[in-house]
């Protein structure tokens, strides 16, 4: 429900953690899924403890959903979301609808509107997305418009930025070679724009992206591309966090070229390439980043990731790295073990995530996650969970 990883309505890691990244305490919950015929239903209900010391108060977590899929890719749902503190009157809730209409084979209209409640009871608590897609002769047509209202506040939800209109669009197509012996698969020449006003009508954020992917039948590609952004700044900020690199209020226009390059991810052995050099406040800004991934049968597999940031701009210059590295074992097909270790030196953080995982049905069975953060300053927010979750078919 919502725009994925932009206006997401409900985001369960709210769900036991503070606003300053703090652990707050889960004492227990239920949790009810399934689907009737055509009618997707689920219910979350979550209780936490209090945590004094952050003046966080003892609050229910409440998600109940409802979606029916019709005929001709076209679905109707609804979604409720509510915070309530125990201890005293402070709610927040989130009522949306959410629906996609099937055009024929070629085009389908999709979109979710929503607001939210609390005891301000504020002006513009809204949000909204319409979008068309079209998917015709090697044709890729999109085009949409989001806005979030200044008063919007999910706070059992995620919002990439607050308070913007926003309209996108995309025309891409997919040429294929008619000669047999082509040893290209397919260009993918595409245009893409999106752009993020507020409501005083400035531009805060501009990106038009031209491209064309190469993708040869080796399973090799090339993508070549060339951004044109800008960016609008209301206050000023610190780009490098701590480094005192201060980026003044303003209007910044750039272009920046895009270069990726990665190789067939089905070998045992793969690359991945990206490079990014442009424009950036006014400076210029590097992004270099190499990935490469190795696989042993269909057992283990593993990433190493490198990427290197730097900023020269007109105030200061800075760089800021990150190194990660991904492995998984499969003992079994249902028996795993995943890990992720991660350092970010503009943080100065070291993270580490480790999971074993014994599925039974549809993602459910036995979890055992280990979580460990160190800053320079000593640790923070290191966890050990053991999960157990079992399905019972309530219907039959």
């Amino acid at each position: 429900m919502g725009s994925p990883g932009e206006v997401d309505l409900f985001f369960s890691r709210r769900i036991g953690i503070g606003d300053n990244g703090n652990i707050v305490p889960i004492v227990g919950g239920a949790r009810l899924s399934g689907k009737l015929n055509r009618t997707n239903v689920g219910l979350l209900s979550m209780w936490t403890e209090d945590v004094q010391d952050n003046g966080i108060e003892e609050n229910n977590f409440t998600v109940a959903r409802v979606n029916h899929e019709f005929k001709g890719r076209t679905a109707l749902g609804a979604v409720f979301i509510n915070k309530e503190g125990l201890q005293s009157d402070n709610f927040n809730r989130t009522l949306a609808l959410d629906g996609k209409l099937g055009l024929g084979r070629k085009a389908r209209m999709s979109g979710f509107f929503s607001k939210t409640f609390d005891q301000n009871d504020t002006l513009n608590a809204h949000s909204f997305k319409f979008q068309t897609d079209y998917n015709w002769n090697n044709w890729e047509l999109r085009a949409g418009y989001t806005e979030v209202g200044q008063g919007f506040n999910p706070e059992v939800g995620f919002l990439l930025r607050s308070a913007f209109r926003k309209p996108e669009g995309l025309v891409l197509y997919h040429l294929r070679p008619k000669n047999p012996d082509s040893k290209i698969l397919e260009y993918r020449p595409h245009i893409s724009y999106r752009g993020y006003w507020n409501f005083d009508g400035f531009l805060e954020t501009s990106f038009l992206h031209i491209d064309n992917h190469f993708e040869w039948k080796s399973g090799n590609e090339l993508h070549t591309g060339i951004n044109f952004t800008r960016e609008g700044v209301v206050d000023a900020f610190d780009i490098s966090r701590g480094q005192n690199v201060i980026i003044q209020p303003g209007g910044y226009n750039h272009v920046e070229s895009q270069i990726i390059f990665f190789t067939n991810r089905s070998k045992p052995l793969s690359v991945n390439l990206r490079s990014v050099i442009g424009g950036s406040f006014g400076g210029t800004r590097y992004q270099e980043s190499i990935t490469g991934s190795l696989r042993i049968g269909d057992k283990f597999n593993s990433d190493l990731s490198l990427q290197y940031n730097n900023f020269q701009l007109p105030v200061g210059n800075f760089t800021a790295n990150i190194v990660s590295s991904r492995l998984s074992y499969a003992f079994k097909p249902n028996i795993y073990l995943q890990g992720l270790i991660q350092h970010n030196t503009s943080d100065k953080l070291w993270a580490a995530n480790i999971r074993f995982g014994w599925l039974q049905q549809a993602n459910t069975g036995l979890f055992v996650v280990w979580n460990y953060n160190v800053l320079d300053n000593g640790p923070l927010n290191n966890s050990f969970i053991i999960k157990y979750t079992r399905m019972f078919d309530l219907v039959r």
